[in-house]
């Protein structure tokens, strides 16, 4: 995900700057199944389902750019690698347990405005 220097700029709202970072539809996921711990490529790729290998690695590389994951390579026959999420992808964690929270909640139906309202 290349988005040039706009996306490197330091706006002041702390949630435009936490959005550019989970922002991506996938990003969200990805550090969410990473909470649990270390996780191989393979791994990643069969709790999400529906995430292409290209987007997948895409995603992977811009955490890694933005210093929210590590990705180690073990000297292995064959070469084994495995993403972690660093202290600040762990700082996350709270964000997506409030999603989840927000998430499971039981729907409110919001009231119907009428003219007489």
């Amino acid at each position: 995900m290349k988005y040039g220097g706009a996306a490197r700029r330091r706006p002041e709202c702390g949630v435009e700057r936490t959005m550019d970072v989970l922002g991506g539809r996938w990003t969200t996921l990805i550090v969410r199944e990473l909470l649990a711990g270390a996780r191989r490529f393979s791994e990643l790729r069969r709790s999400l389902v529906r995430i292409s290998p290209k987007t997948l690695t895409t995603r992977l590389r811009d955490l890694e750019e933005r210093g929210i994951v590590t990705r180690t390579v073990y000297a292995e026959v064959p070469p084994r690698v495995e993403y972690q999420l660093t202290p600040r992808g762990e700082g996350l964690g709270d964000i997506i347990a409030a999603m989840a929270r927000w998430g499971e909640a039981p729907e409110v139906e919001a009231p119907v405005l009428t003219a007489s309202s």
